[in-house]
């Protein structure tokens, strides 16, 4: 990958350096408009109402001053609107004055921290393949903010959306690989890979299965790192392109399947977090890393597979990839008992018609786990909502002829029995979580630009000191 960096410095995704002067971005609601503009300098305010400014939620106003621009006014709107919008700080950040500004006259039902990551995630830019212009304005970090923390979540979403939005011709399993080795040189973490014909001498069937027909060979990605403390693994699907193999998928559902190995670039990103920040935990991260392609030797639909765990598996449908790779990663993370296993995948559509592409549903059996990561969620502008492991569609994947049906039919219900598939192969492990997420921002929106978008990874990386307590 010689023409892109992954991790690639950002310093529009960073705090102003402490030091010289700064000016001053006053946050205005409606309640608060009439008192700030009568503390403004009269010939300020006099321009702010000639200019219209109303407070309304993203209304810019530049304040003039003897050397230009002096100030600025932005408004956040009204109790509703506030609640409505998860960056209210980032739609400023593009239009403001070159420089460093200061944060002032904040709402108290505003977040300090939320607004502050707003800023930086403003800051992204997908640069591989066209050049554009960074915002030039710049965030002096407030007092009571772990800046340390906050740029540490900006870079790993900025690693996460660079990995989604790359091409397939750019991000096969190989080229995945490599950016997982870069990320382990950063770290000094250790990686090993098994890959090709080795994944069926050391028993990982199904991932062989799904991407043995590209011309990438699959592979499975094992990252350790950190000697001392809880053990946490994260498994990512890691499928870098999705066919729909001899299920093909028509052209119209083909377009964003370079995002079907967003579970993967989230898990990355969330590792990132932790090695950044010196978390003591006992990192492992597994992914998958196939190309689900059709060839010759592709896998079929009625195929009967052996799994790692020993449970064999119907392919009723080629298009239903993702858990076969996942169930191996998975067996293979459960033999180590970690205290806590983490899956992400890009799984299901029938968990967008549910939730949409905004809200990512999330399975685990532990209630004390899952009251963590939704508190966690809200706190980091990283929503989530749980969804039930519901016992009583169990029997809609068993086929009869197999262990499990990879795609019941029915069309009904098709996140929760994905999920309920995947903890068959999680029987060692007390505490685990799986985040059917999309990955994709379909429409721009302040700090998340269409395109590639981590889900999830902020919410778990705040709610680990309590899940691994």
């Amino acid at each position: 990958m010689p023409d892109f960096e992954f991790l690639a410095a950002r310093p529009e995704m960073r705090f102003a350096e402490a030091g010289g002067a700064s000016r001053l971005l006053h946050l205005v609601s409606s309640d608060t408009l009439a008192a700030r503009l009568d503390a403004l300098p009269k010939a300020q305010a006099a321009f702010a109402k000639a200019q219209g400014f109303g407070a309304g939620a993203g209304a810019l106003c530049l304040l003039p001053g003897p050397e230009g621009v002096a100030a600025a006014l932005l408004g956040v709107g009204d109790a509703q609107a506030r609640s409505r919008d998860r960056f209210a700080l980032a739609k400023a950040v593009p239009l403001l004055a070159e420089g460093a500004w200061a944060l002032a006259d904040i709402p108290p039902d505003l977040d300090l921290h939320a607004l502050c990551l707003g800023w930086l995630l403003a800051g992204y830019r997908f640069e591989r393949y066209a050049k554009s212009a960074p915002p030039k304005a710049r965030l002096v970090c407030p007092e009571g903010v772990d800046r340390a923390q906050l740029e540490a979540m900006a870079e790993a979403e900025a690693l996460t959306r660079d990995l989604i939005n790359t091409p397939a011709s750019d991000m096969s399993p190989d080229a995945l690989e490599a950016a997982v080795h870069l990320l382990a040189k950063r770290h000094e973490a250790q990686v090993s890979v098994i890959a090709g014909e080795d994944l069926l001498a050391q028993n990982f069937p199904m991932i062989h299965a799904v991407g043995r027909a590209a011309a990438s060979v699959p592979r499975l990605i094992d990252l350790r790192w950190g000697d001392a403390g809880p053990a946490l693994t994260l498994v990512g699907k890691g499928v870098c392109f999705d066919t729909g193999g001899l299920n093909l998928k028509p052209g119209a559902s083909m377009g964003l399947m370079k995002k079907d190995m967003g579970g993967a670039a989230t898990v990355l990103g969330l590792a990132h977090m932790i090695m950044q920040t010196g978390a003591k935990i006992r990192l492992r991260v597994l992914i998958p890393a196939v190309e689900n392609a059709v060839a010759g030797n592709s896998f079929r639909p009625g195929d009967i597979l052996r799994s790692r765990k020993g449970l064999s598996v119907e392919v009723n449908n080629t298009d239903a990839e993702g858990r076969l790779v996942l169930a191996d990663a998975l067996a293979l993370a459960d033999e180590d008992k970690p205290d806590l296993m983490i899956c992400m995948a890009t799984l299901t559509g029938a968990a967008r018609v549910a939730l949409g592409p905004d809200l990512p549903p999330f399975y685990t059996d532990d209630d004390p786990l899952a009251q963590a990561l939704m508190q966690a969620g809200t706190a980091q502008a990283d929503p989530l909502w749980r969804m039930p492991f519901w016992a009583p569609y169990e029997s809609k994947i068993e086929p009869g002829i197999a262990d499990l049906d990879n795609a019941p039919s029915g069309g009904m219900a098709g996140s929760i029995t994905a999920a309920l598939f995947l903890r068959r192969f999680v029987t060692d492990t007390a505490r685990f979580a799986h985040f059917d997420i999309y990955g994709w921002q379909p429409a721009s929106a302040p700090a998340r630009p269409k395109g590639g978008v981590g889900q999830g990874a902020r919410a778990i990386f705040a709610a680990l000191p309590e899940a691994l307590a």
